[in-house]
Order: structure tokens, then sequence, then C-alpha cells
């Protein structure tokens, strides 16, 4: 009813809008269609309201599911919420295990790498035990027991100096090196002629083409075995007949940086000979460090083998090999003994407790050098410019087991 009352105020607000009273009630056709008019949109209202609570209806029905759908989604997220905390405990508790495992597994390589290398590395000193054996295989096992007797072959004006024969060859030549730094060699027809100045004919002066330092020279197979001048660590192999340089090596491992024996203040570098062949000693790298010792194959002037050895520069005036042992001199200066308080075997068959106390006679110097030659089984010396000569006590060495 308030519908038909609110279209019948419109139909009449319309016709008193658009027409003139006087006209509009004296014309009945248009009054009609008019109404015709105004009952079609009155149908089209009505559809309208219709359409507009249905739609206010669905609205209503759809808000109504949408609020159910929310509190269910809530329900979810809660739902889901406590799922993935759980969710994320047990990731965090099989990553927690996983990696107790990897620590196992690591763990367990480690050990199996440690005795991996354990055994290569037992493997690699048998290896260079055997090596260093038939290195050292020589007919020698004679080991260093005392000084049996000392002979004062002959006297110079020179403090420093060197003296020797060919430690291998079958020659009663003697060579006589004067100076820590000098070029030139005197060559004695023999001992007694060393000793003899009148002797005739007198010795043979040789002049090298380079200059030695120090007073470790030796002479082997007719090479003359030296330190260089002017150089750190080269040694030249040179040839005495030929008058030339032979061939010449650089001795790594700190060679040269200090004295091998502070009580012989012009020696980097301390070549020496036994029955197992060419030898170089000098001081390690550190400060008061300890001697060096390495194996030369005088042919081809390779490094066979170096060892550090336990024996200390400090104090040490000089040292000698005696069928492939080290034996090291000391002396705290003056009149004090010049004794043996180190010794060093490569192969373990000589060590320092089963030595007795070892001194060389009293002297007033220390040496210059202590050469020892396994030909005539000697220790060759200088000290304070004499020459001489140590006659040895030997015993046979333990056998290798």
């Amino acid at each position: 009813m308030l519908a038909l009352r609110r279209a019948s105020a419109f139909r009449v607000l319309i016709l008193t809008a658009f027409l003139p009273l006087p006209q509009f009630a004296q014309d009945p056709a248009m009054v009609h269609y008019i109404y015709q008019r105004f009952q079609v949109l009155e149908q089209g209202l009505q559809k309208c309201t219709q359409a507009a609570r249905e739609y206010i209806q669905d609205f209503q029905e759809f808000s109504k599911n949408i609020s159910v759908m929310l509190g269910r989604c809530q329900t979810y997220t809660s739902e889901y919420k406590s799922a993935v905390r759980n969710l994320a405990l047990r990731v965090e508790r099989a990553q927690r295990e996983i990696d107790y495992l990897e620590y196992l597994r690591e763990a367990e390589v480690c050990t199996e790498s440690e005795d991996k290398v354990l055994a290569e590395k037992q493997v690699q000193e048998a290896e260079e035990e055997k090596r260093i054996r038939t290195l050292l295989n020589a007919s020698c096992d004679n080991m260093l027991m005392g000084i049996k007797s000392l002979k004062i072959v002959k006297k110079t004006m020179d403090t420093d100096g060197s003296w020797m024969k060919d430690a291998v060859r079958d020659s009663p030549k003697v060579y006589l090196l004067i100076g820590s730094r000098n070029n030139t060699v005197w060559e004695f027809a023999s001992i007694r002629a060393f000793m003899e100045d009148s002797t005739k004919p007198g010795p043979r002066k040789l002049i090298l083409t380079h200059s030695w330092q120090g007073t470790g020279q030796v002479i082997y197979k007719g090479f003359l075995f030296f330190h260089s001048q002017g150089t750190p660590n080269e040694i030249i192999k040179y040839n005495l007949q030929k008058r030339t340089v032979e061939d010449r090596m650089l001795l790594l491992g700190g060679a040269g940086r200090a004295l091998a024996y502070p009580h012989s203040p012009s020696t980097y570098i301390d070549l020496a000979v036994d029955e197992h062949g060419l030898w170089a000693i000098h001081s390690g790298p550190s400060i008061h460090g300890h001697l060096v010792l390495t194996k030369i194959e005088p042919d081809t002037l390779g490094v066979e083998h170096s060892w550090d050895t336990p024996c200390r520069s400090q104090d040490a005036e000089a040292s000698f090999l005696l069928c492939g042992v080290l034996y090291v001199v000391y002396s705290s200066g003056g009149l004090s003994p010049h004794r043996i308080t180190c010794v060093y075997d490569p192969l373990g068959t000589v060590i320092e407790e089963n030595l007795p106390n070892v001194f060389f006679p009293r002297r007033s110097r220390s040496h210059s050098m202590i050469h020892y030659n396994p030909r005539d089984k000697q220790l060759y010396a200088w000290n304070d410019g004499n020459q001489i000569i140590y006659k040895l006590q030997t015993k046979r060495k333990q056998p290798l087991q």
C-alpha cells in the first residue's frame, strides 16, 4: 500500500510538472497514455524493489557464509600454526641428529685419516731408515774410545790453517793450506819432506783460481773441496792436477749464515771425509743453533741426505766423522780441556752413554781444524800453529738390530 501511494503521488507530481492543468484536464487520451506509461514504470520499480530484496537476502546469506568460513579459517589457522610449530621442532631435532651423525662420521673419517697418515709415516720412516742403512753400509764398524797419543809434526807461525793427505788415494803427498782465507796450496812429496824444510826437492806451490774460506778443506780422490771465499754456501770441487774448477754446488739448509764453531771464527762450512765418503758440517739457521750434517756425493756434488743433529754449535771448536759417526769437540777457552761431549750416529748404534770421556791433551788454544783420515785412521789437527797427528783408540760398534 505504501508503494501504491508513493506511485500515485509520483504520477500527480509528474502530471503537474509537465502539463498545464487546464490542458491536462481537457485531453483524456493523453491522460490515458501517461497513465499507461506510469504503470509500466511502476512495474519496473516493483521488479527493481524485488531484485533489491533478493540481492539483500543473498548478500545476507553470503555474509553469513563468509562469517562461518572465517571462523573455520581461524580454526584451521590455529591448527596449521600448531602443526607448523610441531614440524619445526621435529625438523630441528632431526637436524641435531643429522649433525651428530655427521660429527660421528667425520670423527671416524679423521680417525681413519690419522691412522692412514700414521701408517704412511711409519712406512716412510722404515724406507728412510733402510735407505740410510744402505747409504752407510760400508765395511766400517769402529767407534772412538779415546786419544792414544799426540805427535807434533811441524810448527808454523800461522794461528789458523789446515793440513792433510788424500783421504782415499794411496799417496804419500801432504798438503798445507795456510790461513783462513787464501788461494795457495803447498804440496809436499811426503810426510818427511813436510817435517824437514831442508828436504829437496822443495814443496810445489799451487795457485788456485778461487780462494777458500775457513779451515774446513779436504782432499778426496785427487780433488780439493773447499768453501769458496765471498760466498755464503758455495762449495768448490777443484782439480789439483789441471788447476781448474771441476764442479761447484750450493749447500742449503741455512749453511753459511752462522759460524759452524764459535772457537774457529772463520769456518762457516766444515768438510770432512770418513769411510763412507764426503760430508759437510754447518750450523743451523737459528741463533745458537745445532749442527747440521750433510752427506754429499763427491762425483756429482749432489746431496744424498741431511740430518739435524742434537749437537749444539755453541762452545764447539771442531768436529770430525769416523765410520759415519759425528764427534764434536767442545772447549770453554783458555787452558780448559778439549773434550768430545756430543756424538751423533744416524744409525743409532753409537750413543754418548756408551762412550767414555774423550779428552784431547791440554793445549793453550782451541783447534783450528781436526780432520779424520780413513786411510791411516788418524786425526790431522792444527792448534796454535802446530800441525798435530792424534792416534786413536777404537773398538767395534754394536751390530745393527
